[in-house]
């Protein structure tokens, strides 16, 4: 009986230990917090600051429109293929996507920054797939707007 016990116990703990945490749930309006900021200037002075954070972290500009407010860029592709997937005949790619979103609203300019991380691996066999996973760290936002909001306190002393 110990024996059974202890093996129920063994295989309890086994499979608590394969479970992983999921991170809590952000809700829209969390989200939205999280990726926007409120600036004090002008559109003509806050849409190009984005436009060169994004290049100044290593992003090519896709497309930049000052009439809509609205950029998108994305990383260098990166190959992440590692031992197992080459020996299985696999490539992975990875690649960050971001875009902004700058709109003049009074005397305020507020920009809104979405940033994805995209992932996509293809066989030899021609079977492609893609994951794309919106990024929610807070430090990542945090370190854009820092950025930004260094570039805009050069433009503005000017």
């Amino acid at each position: 009986m110990n024996s059974l016990k202890f093996a129920v116990v063994f295989i309890v703990v086994l499979v608590a230990g394969c479970i992983t945490p999921q991170a809590p749930k952000l809700t829209p309006l969390e989200i939205q917090s999280l990726q926007s900021r409120e600036y004090e200037e002008t559109k003509a002075v806050v849409f190009p600051s984005v436009l060169s954070v994004f290049q100044d972290l290593g992003y090519i500009v896709k497309t930049a429109d000052k009439d809509t407010g609205f950029i998108t860029a994305e990383s260098p592709t990166n190959n992440t293929t590692g031992f197992w997937d080459a020996f299985a005949g696999i490539a992975v790619n990875s690649q960050t996507i971001a875009t902004a979103f700058v709109e003049e609203i009074g005397q305020i300019t507020k920009i809104r920054l979405n940033i994805v991380a995209k992932k996509s691996t293809s066989s030899e066999y021609g079977q492609n797939s893609k994951q794309d996973t919106p990024i929610l760290d807070a430090k990542v936002y945090q370190n854009a707007f820092e950025r930004i909001e260094s570039v805009l306190f050069i433009r503005s002393s000017n």
